[in-house]
């Protein structure tokens, strides 16, 4: 089972390289960043670098671990310059990259910048033939594609990633359309659930991929979930009854080894923890160290 990191986008890229460089150091896996441009909040000023830029610059000073977008929004940009900046940066970090890919969501990042939004329909739409611009444009010489958003004549794409396949990831859960369009054209898949909704979710996606005559055990599967960590049993049962917005793993490190445990039993091969809320630097190093030794190398 991999082990990747997440770290929140509004930090100074001086402080993700830091810990980007720490977690290679320490045995971690992977490396995620979110591809957005301001916070979902009414207070937009926040600081929120740019997501392949700043994995370009990690990409090139940190060594060995793998990196990608959790997840790019596929309304920000076309699927062939996508395709293009992505091969390259697998040329950068010899074949080191990820690309996460989703519907996009956030509307107010739309709004702001002039993007057109479009319906939920329209952009699962969009996201199922960018899957197809984009494997079309990594394999094939030259790639033609006509679809109702994109199309592609005679296109070339040089080099080629590195890797082959350049694994594409499709974020997200909704079951009847974003499922699908992940077991057609995904080589990974993701999503923030506890074990109970990877569960299900799993279930609906080996489905999938059975009526497209798929093997589903060849989509790796990847969880996010929230970390609350601690020997404090105060701040945990605290953790406990707090009303989550997201999946979260709360308790010692025995106890979040156990739940860790159920995820890899599911077949959940890559867990990604965020460090949202791991607090201030030497608190979250000290977290971070505590999960990859009493957890992570159980």
């Amino acid at each position: 089972m991999r082990f990747s990191f997440w770290p929140n986008p509004s930090q100074p890229f001086g402080e993700v390289l830091h810990l980007a460089r720490h977690v290679e150091a320490t045995g971690w896996d992977g490396l995620w960043y979110a591809d957005h441009f301001m916070p979902n909040a009414p207070d937009t000023s926040v600081p929120w670098p740019e997501a392949w830029t700043t994995l370009s610059a990690i990409g090139a000073m940190v060594p060995r671990i793998r990196i990608g977008t959790l997840v790019t929004g596929n309304t920000y940009r076309h699927p062939a310059v996508l395709a293009k900046a992505v091969a390259t940066l697998d040329h950068i970090t010899g074949g080191r990259v990820v690309l996460g890919l989703g519907s996009g969501w956030q509307e107010n990042e739309h709004h702001q910048y002039g993007i057109p939004f479009y319906t939920v329909a329209e952009r699962l739409q969009r996201l199922d033939e960018a899957c197809a611009v984009i494997k079309a444009l990594f394999n094939e010489k030259t790639a033609n594609f006509k679809g109702r958003h994109y199309s592609l004549t005679d296109a070339s794409l040089e080099p080629k990633p590195v890797q082959s396949p350049l694994p594409l990831l499709i974020g997200g859960g909704g079951e009847q359309v974003t499922l699908k369009i992940t077991a057609r054209w995904a080589d990974e898949w993701n999503v923030w659930g506890t074990p109970e909704t990877l569960k299900k979710k799993m279930a609906i996606l080996d489905d999938h991929c059975r009526a497209l005559r798929r093997d589903p055990k060849s989509i790796k599967r990847s969880a996010v979930a929230l970390l609350f960590m601690s020997d404090d049993p105060t701040y945990l049962e605290r953790m406990r009854g707090a009303k989550m917005q997201q999946a979260a793993i709360i308790g010692t490190a025995e106890e979040v080894a156990a739940t860790v445990a159920e995820y890899q039993a599911l077949g959940v091969d890559e867990l990604i923890v965020p460090d949202f809320t791991l607090g201030p630097r030497d608190q979250k190093v000290g977290t971070l160290n505590r999960f990859i030794r009493e957890v992570a190398k159980r």
